[in-house]
């Protein structure tokens, strides 16, 4: 049976929107970097609180996609989206008006619940306007704004603005404008789909219960693997700068150019990896990215100080495994959700890998630095990424152009749940 006609202007509109969101999710959190030479003095904080400010807001936003996952299958997408749009812009910018190390670490734990809240609830309302065939693309376009305008964008604008107004208070103050108008925007353009994103999956939306989800044979398989991928690139991202200097005795210039490869690289696997998964399937996709990822940190772990070759292999490390993360949360767990659950799908494999792998990784890999050498870091994402590509054998494909002929335009397709364990 043929359902309506698929709306395609509304499936890019949406796209759009939702990913000016992630990126300015992404701005708002990496803001604070850029501007921290500018603000220790100011408020005198150190390194370690930088560390703790950053991981604050990690460990938040992990625990609240887990939790607002669920909700925002009860009660819909967009009271979500608008709603926690406009708080953590406003958020961001009272960080402008911060008097020290409390009031900030305050502000970006407030802030981690924000843009936690808002991760599943824009994954699962993207995959509701997209065609099937299109889920892994569009979503992993959606992901891609993160690194993009988090780590690409944010500290050139930063620093741009610094040069025009009177202080850092000032560009903090700003952030806010541009998620208000988004906000607005998500308001106006968003429609609601239904419960649990039923209509997108072509299943009922009959009550489920949410612990279903632990039964649910991909989205476990999915969590396992995320925690692995999020152990191999957030321990990268958190210890290579100073692996670069202090092991490969880098000058500060150089480490910038060979760093910025995990921003660069992020960006474009974050798209890459699903789009290529909507044709070739998503678990070939991931054991290649997971192997590919590997071999990559294999081979930057035993390159001396060749800049253009370092670059090129963290680029390739970080374009895979970032990669891996938007395929994982992305259309491995929307397909894998069971009819009604989507959203808490996408936030239960999001929120664990973000929680753990995103936040006892790198403390785990900081004591492995202090006690046995910088080196020995990169041996612990090695391992990671490898334990990662033994998960992903697991995974059960769910790629509707691998579980049925390639649908015509205007056709919605039924993408059976992964749930046999």
């Amino acid at each position: 049976m043929t359902a309506p006609h698929h709306d395609i202007g509304y499936e890019r509109k949406t796209l759009v929107l939702l990913g000016l969101g992630f990126g300015l999710v992404g701005f708002d959190r990496w803001l604070m970097a850029p501007m921290f030479p500018y603000m220790m003095k100011d408020l005198r904080l150190d390194y370690s609180q930088l560390g703790s400010l950053i991981g604050v807001l990690g460990v938040a936003w992990g625990l609240w996609s887990i939790v607002m996952g669920p909700v925002s299958d009860r009660i819909g997408r967009k009271k979500i989206l608008v709603a926690t749009m406009i708080v953590f812009s406003i958020l961001s910018s009272l960080s402008g008006f911060a008097t020290g190390f409390a009031s900030l670490l305050l502000l970006r734990a407030a802030m981690g619940v924000a843009e936690g809240a808002f991760t599943p609830a824009s994954l699962a309302a993207n995959s509701e306007a997209s065609r099937p065939a299109r889920r892994g693309l569009n979503q992993g376009l959606q992901l891609s704004m993160i690194p993009l305008v988090g780590l690409g964008f944010a500290p050139i604008a930063a620093t741009q603005l610094l040069r025009i107004v009177p202080s850092w208070h000032w560009v903090f103050m700003i952030s806010a404008v541009p998620g208000l108008i988004v906000s607005a925007l998500i308001a106006r353009s968003l429609r609601e789909h239904g419960r649990g994103g039923a209509s997108t999956l072509g299943a009922s939306a009959a009550k489920v219960r949410w612990t279903q989800l632990l039964r649910t044979r991909n989205v476990l398989v999915a969590t396992a693997a995320i925690l692995c991928a999020m152990g191999g690139i957030f321990v990268m991202g958190a210890m290579v700068p100073t692996y670069l200097v202090a092991d490969l005795h880098l000058d500060t210039r150089s480490m910038g150019f060979v760093a910025s490869a995990i921003g660069f690289g992020g960006f474009a696997g974050s798209f890459v990896l699903p789009g290529v998964s909507d044709y070739l399937g998503r678990r070939p996709t991931a054991l290649f990215g997971f192997a590919a990822a590997t071999l990559l940190l294999y081979c930057f772990a035993r390159t001396g100080p060749n800049l253009p070759l370092l670059f090129a292999l963290l680029f390739g490390v970080s374009m895979f495994s970032i990669g891996l993360l938007s395929l994982l949360s992305g259309p491995v767990a929307t397909e894998a959700a069971p009819p009604g659950l989507v959203a808490s799908a996408i936030g239960f494999v999001s929120g664990v890998g973000e929680t753990f792998g995103g936040g006892v990784a790198p403390v785990i890999a900081g004591f492995i630095a202090q006690h046995y050498g910088l080196a020995r870091t990169l041996d612990f994402a090695f391992y990671s990424l490898v334990a990662g590509a033994a998960a992903v054998v697991l995974l059960v494909e769910t790629a509707p152009r691998r579980r049925t002929a390639c649908p015509r335009e205007g056709d919605v397709v039924a993408v059976p749940s992964a749930n046999d364990l």
